[in-house]
């Protein structure tokens, strides 16, 4: 049973029959989720082939990848571009109107020319199209005619299986983007993989908002040096409280004589030791061994997780070398991480 039919089934079960708005949204879920499986079996088959070619074109390319396309296809096309160039395949869109206006010398030999059109026949594809055979250009078309003056001016035609738009008029292109839209994201992860495009390369081209601070590494956030609260094995008590008031961080470092990590000593510890005796006892005595630490090389995600994990504020940060960090929670809030 599809999930369409399931949900009807559990309404009807519970009583409750969906609305008209409802239904139609169900039909065009349906009918697109019909197309994309369509779109995944022609993968399976010859389209596959031709997509291993249009990876290795793309990949050996000297320069980058000019996506093109009319209307809705331009629309999808401006997002693959986009989609490409955020994920270390450079690419800009370039709108073949305007391109006809100019344009066309954006475009050069080392580049490969991504073409979009359902039809094929987009009269306003027709210069880009002869400018690219004429300076010898790669042409990578994405249509659902490979017989149309696109698809066979194309040095690989990406064909798309035919499929009923979910317009009920049949005209409003909307699975038929759809599928564009998936077999170029399919292209960009493909490449992407090729490449081996790393999340520290991903984070390089995407530095704002709430996608750079998730993508911000631990380094580029803890403290360290004179900002770390760090105290030396056998200091006083008094020595660890004076440095824990002044970082603000609510914890403190304890290290061995050569600078490594030993032990850390949080609120939570003072509550377990307090007493009269505290400021005259030495920090060994107080800390907590073997505490939580991470990598300056892993993500503030991560050290994000991993506090909400052990109910921590703040984690140490240990590599190779001398030197302790420390992230906390506090920061990563900041940064806009949580």
């Amino acid at each position: 049973m599809d999930m369409a039919v399931q949900q009807q089934s559990d309404a009807l079960a519970s009583g409750r029959a969906f609305s008209a708005s409802v239904n139609s949204a169900l039909r065009t879920v349906d009918v697109e989720v019909a197309g994309v499986a369509r779109l995944r079996k022609s993968l399976e088959g010859a389209l596959g082939a031709v997509f291993e070619d249009a990876v290795d074109l793309i990949d050996r390319s000297a320069g980058r990848t000019i996506v093109t396309g009319m209307g809705k296809s331009g629309h999808i096309g401006r997002k693959i571009a986009a989609t490409l160039a955020s994920t270390g395949t450079p690419a800009f869109f370039v709108h073949p109107a305007e391109a006809s206006h100019g344009d066309l010398g954006m475009i050069t030999a080392d580049d490969v020319v991504l073409a979009l059109s359902w039809s094929g026949e987009t009269a306003e594809l027709r210069d880009l199209v002869n400018y690219a055979g004429r300076f010898r250009v790669p042409l990578v078309a994405i249509t659902s005619n490979g017989g149309s003056a696109l698809g066979k001016a194309a040095d690989l035609a990406l064909v798309l299986p035919a499929v009923a738009e979910a317009c009920p008029h049949g005209l409003a292109p909307t699975t038929s983007t759809l599928m564009q839209l998936a077999l170029g994201d399919a292209l960009s992860v493909a490449l992407l993989e090729r490449r081996r495009f790393t999340r520290h390369e991903f984070k390089r081209f995407h530095p704002g908002g709430k996608l750079g601070g998730v993508l911000t590494l631990v380094k580029d956030v803890m403290r360290s040096g004179e900002s770390a609260p760090v105290v030396r094995s056998g200091a006083g008590m008094a020595e660890a409280l004076i440095m824990m008031s002044a970082k603000s961080l609510g914890c403190v470092a304890v290290a061995d004589a050569s600078g490594a990590l030993i032990g850390v000593i949080t609120d939570g510890d003072l509550r377990r030791h307090m007493g009269p005796q505290l400021t005259n006892m030495a920090v060994d005595a107080v800390m907590t061994r073997a505490p939580q630490t991470i990598s300056g090389d892993e993500l503030a995600a991560t050290a994000l997780s991993e506090m909400q994990a052990n109910v921590i504020s703040a984690l140490f940060v240990v590599d190779k070398g001398p030197g302790i960090g420390v992230v906390h929670m506090h920061d990563l809030i900041k940064l806009g991480v949580a």
